[in-house]
């Protein structure tokens, strides 16, 4: 069935916004495993993870921000995240963060791939969906060893 330019944009401005919240929750457990850290371990959450994915936040949302502007589509503010239980502990939110930017990895991706930033011709939603998966890209595998090398 075919859709209009304006359906769409619609469509992929929602994903943009479910990827970005992802990366929103993703900062927020990262947060929550960062105030469980010695200063030490901290600073390396901060360094390994932690601003990489605020970079990739930020980038995402200019993105959609970006596109919004461009065709006059309706913005939504991004709902407080929720970072679980203290219990959770530092191995379970940096997990949970880990699984939160796979998901906006995924959403980013069935963009990409369907092919519509390209029908709706915006080059600088192409260039934004690019550079933000290029800084997520490998932070799971940071986080993993992170996790390897946490406590000792």
């Amino acid at each position: 069935m075919p859709y209009t330019n304006l359906a769409a944009r619609q469509q992929l401005i929602e994903s943009l916004y479910a990827a970005t919240a992802e990366l929103a929750d993703a900062i927020a457990a990262l947060g929550a495993a960062h105030e469980q850290l010695d200063d030490q371990q901290a600073d390396r959450l901060e360094e390994e993870l932690f601003r990489p994915l605020q970079r990739a936040y930020s980038q995402a949302r200019k993105t959609q921000e970006g596109f919004a502007a461009r065709y006059s589509l309706p913005t939504q503010d991004a709902e407080p995240p929720i970072t679980g239980a203290p219990a959770t502990g530092v191995k379970g939110f940096i997990e949970a963060a880990v699984t939160a930017v796979i998901r906006a990895d995924n959403e980013l991706a069935a963009i990409q791939d369907s092919l519509m930033p390209i029908e709706v011709g915006d080059p600088e939603l192409r260039a934004g969906l690019t550079e933000v998966r290029q800084l997520v890209n490998g932070l799971s595998h940071r986080a993993r060893a992170f996790l390897r090398t946490f406590g000792r």
